[in-house]
């Protein structure tokens, strides 16, 4: 990590957009946080000024952000997310033996409720599920499915990684052996494995080694059914793994063993979907702190540096340094180191995100600090009560859904969402009133 104390410039001589964030903490490492100011041109951070008294001076081309009484954490990386169930809510009978088991049993048990959720076109859902990482920090995402077209466009609220190969399972994949050659060479093969805790999931990773199908660029999602030999196998093939406690826990009962999977050289954490988790990221991140012992050090990193590694990410996600995407997220300051204090998090807490350099999230506070330059295209969200300035079209996107779900019935992750009014926001009780009485209970 290089701090300077002098102002350094990768603009090339050409203007950008340039911004100077100051007054904050930033936390340079997992244990380390300092007084510093942060200069952004373009979508790259092109400096940290460690020394407060040689900052740049802010000319013409450049705006200020004052973010004092704030601790600056680099963006997160959600290593596992199924974008178009963010709409859905939880839904199992468990426990049960297998994922296959599960995915039976809710289409028997749920049909009427799958049906309403699906009916809402894809590409709103996909949004919905860009806008749950981005309340809860998440910058960067791995959607478990084809790329899309939304996902390319500059207003899409997070980045979706687009380079990667996948299969959804063993079971259900399809053919596996050519979804992983048409995989771009050197990138990422992401598949579901060992989900369960019958011998059907524990079977599973032997028969993709025998498939030819686990190497240093694979990159599995659950491990549950994982012991002590498939992790054995998993570090001699120099494969990865992204763990969904939460997911597991609900649907089988059981946790991911974390001692021993912690083994496995690259060991990233996943959100997986409303339908099965707890909550977003970050609950998921205190989740596994709680449930799995996870120490605060581990769990920062698998939500960084490990899952930066594991999806081989090129800007340096998941890290604040010179040179790397400006991807930052902003929490208020109690003098904690970073790893503590990201355990400690909840949406409740994310005041501020910016993605390449672009604001994309501000609370309502914030605004009041924020340049008009700054503000211009972002727009009121509440979810569960809580406002925030995002900059998605949520207004048209609430009222698409809407047509669909109903008014008052739009939930994420759990939380019902509506539009502030210019009057002001109703609190949360009487948005569940509302959405009860528009239910007939």
């Amino acid at each position: 990590m290089h701090v300077t104390n002098h102002e350094v410039d990768i603009s090339g001589g050409n203007l950008q957009r340039q911004i100077i964030i100051r007054g904050a903490r930033c936390a340079i490492g997992p244990q380390e946080c300092i007084e510093a100011s942060i200069e952004v041109a373009g979508t790259y951070i092109s400096g940290i000024h460690r020394d407060l008294h040689n900052r740049p001076i802010a000319r013409s081309n450049r705006t200020e952000i004052d973010l004092s009484g704030f601790v600056i954490l680099p963006g997160l990386i959600n290593a596992h997310d199924h974008l178009d169930f963010a709409l859905f809510p939880r839904l199992a009978n468990p426990p049960h033996r297998n994922y296959i088991d599960w995915g039976i049993e809710i289409h028997n048990m749920f049909p009427d409720v799958i049906a309403r959720h699906r009916s809402v076109p894809k590409e709103l859902r996909v949004w919905w599920g860009g806008i749950r990482n981005l309340l809860c920090g998440a910058t960067t995402v791995s959607h478990h499915n084809p790329f899309r077209a939304e996902f390319a466009r500059e207003e899409f609220p997070v980045r979706v990684i687009g380079e990667y190969g996948w299969g959804h399972s063993f079971a259900l994949g399809g053919d596996l052996i050519a979804a992983r050659s048409a995989t771009p060479k050197g990138c990422p093969f992401i598949m579901h494995a060992c989900e369960g805790i019958d011998n059907q999931a524990r079977e599973e990773l032997v028969e993709l080694d025998r498939a030819g199908l686990l190497d240093a660029n694979t990159v599995l999602v659950h491990g549950l059914a994982m012991e002590c030999e498939d992790v054995a196998l998993m570090r001699q093939r120099g494969a990865s793994l992204i763990v969904c406690p939460s997911s597991n826990n609900f649907l089988f009962g059981e946790l991911p063993d974390i001692s021993l999977l912690g083994e496995i050289e690259n060991l990233a954490l996943g959100n997986d979907s409303p339908l099965t988790a707890e909550g977003d990221l970050l609950d998921e991140i205190r989740f596994a702190i709680r449930s799995c012992k996870l120490s605060p050090e581990i769990a920062y990193r698998m939500v960084t540096e490990a899952p930066a590694a594991i999806l081989q990410l090129k800007r340096s996600e998941g890290s604040i340094r010179a040179f790397g995407t400006a991807d930052l997220i902003a929490v208020r300051d109690t003098g904690s180191n970073a790893t503590d204090r990201l355990a400690t998090l909840s949406m409740v807490d994310i005041e501020f995100v910016m993605l390449g350099g672009k604001v994309k999230l501000a609370s309502e506070e914030l605004m009041k600090r924020l340049p008009s330059r700054i503000t211009q295209g972002l727009e009121p969200l509440s979810i569960g009560g809580t406002i925030r300035w995002i900059r998605v079209p949520v207004g048209d996107l609430l009222q698409r859904t809407e047509q669909v779900l109903g008014v008052g019935q739009v939930r994420l992750g759990g939380r019902l969402l509506s539009i502030p009014s210019s009057a002001g926001v109703a609190d949360a009780a009487q948005l569940e009133s509302r959405a009860l009485m528009t239910e007939g209970i």
